[in-house]
């Protein structure tokens, strides 16, 4: 995807991947700079941790309590969060959902989870529902996000207990944001299919499989289903300018990862 952009754009940069052991991060980290490294992204599951060794952050990735995205510069790293803006994108554009004014379910409480539920909740949601295997974190995000977003009403319940079926049942939108369906888990899903109701849009971060459990799960429910690449594209646009300074080509982007161009059109809904 980036590398298709950079050759959209005709310039001389190249992005690849480093597999970082957790106890090697702050050694990756320091090494961007005197490599000559323009930026990087940090994925799971180094987004929280990686907090601890950057130089600055925006204000953004330090109340979300996670990054994404580092800029290298004046030999300083600097940490954004484009994660929440990226899924923000995907529902409007891809989705056809204005999160203002909707009620959401954001399963997990990890760093991709922390961005998806700042940042409906600065859009505006109408509530937003933690709901986590592990209770305590899901509070201790549910309570962040109470200090930061005090009008917006905010809940945390377990995975597995009987009350996410009712949160599930009110809200338009569901956001999977756990590993769950991907990796070794593949073919798994977090949420109950009974829990899933016809016109609720769900929508998974996990882009490999691009079909996970889940989103097969909730077409058969007559959902609206949404897989991981739109947000993938979104995020990473605007990485690619934070890193170069230029507009993301979008389009060369959608279209290296199989998807059309421009996204499909449909009428923003919420409820």
């Amino acid at each position: 995807m980036h590398n298709a952009a950079f050759a959209a754009l005709e310039l001389n940069w190249c992005y690849v991947a480093f597999p970082v052991p957790r106890d090697r991060l702050p050694d990756a980290l320091r090494g961007l700079v005197p490599l000559g490294i323009a930026g990087a992204n940090v994925t799971v599951p180094h987004k929280e941790a990686a907090l601890a060794y950057l130089d600055e952050t925006t204000d953004e990735a330090r109340a979300i309590g996670a990054v994404n995205t580092i800029q290298v510069a004046g030999g300083r790293l600097i940490g954004h969060n484009t994660d929440g803006a990226g899924m923000l994108e995907a529902l409007r554009r891809d989705g056809g959902v204005e999160p203002a004014g909707t009620r959401a379910v954001v399963v997990g409480a990890g760093g991709a989870a922390r961005g998806a539920a700042f940042a409906l909740a600065g859009a505006g949601a109408a509530s937003v529902v933690i709901a986590n295997r592990n209770w305590d974190r899901g509070a201790a995000l549910a309570e962040a996000l109470r200090r930061s977003f005090p009008s917006c009403p905010v809940d945390a319940l377990p995975l597995d207990g009987v009350r996410i079926h009712a949160a599930v049942r009110d809200a338009a939108v569901l956001i999977q944001a756990t590993t769950v369906g991907g990796g070794a888990q593949r073919g798994l899903s977090p949420v109950a299919a009974d829990a899933l109701h016809p016109g609720l849009l769900v929508m998974d971060m996990i882009y490999e499989p691009r079909e996970t459990a889940l989103l097969r799960e909730a077409r058969g429910r007559r959902c609206r289903a949404l897989g991981g690449l739109a947000m993938l594209v979104y995020q990473g646009a605007r990485a690619f300018e934070i890193w170069t300074g230029c507009p993301a080509p979008i389009g060369a982007m959608r279209q290296a990862l199989g998807l059309p161009a421009e996204p499909p059109a449909g009428a923003p809904t919420g409820r």
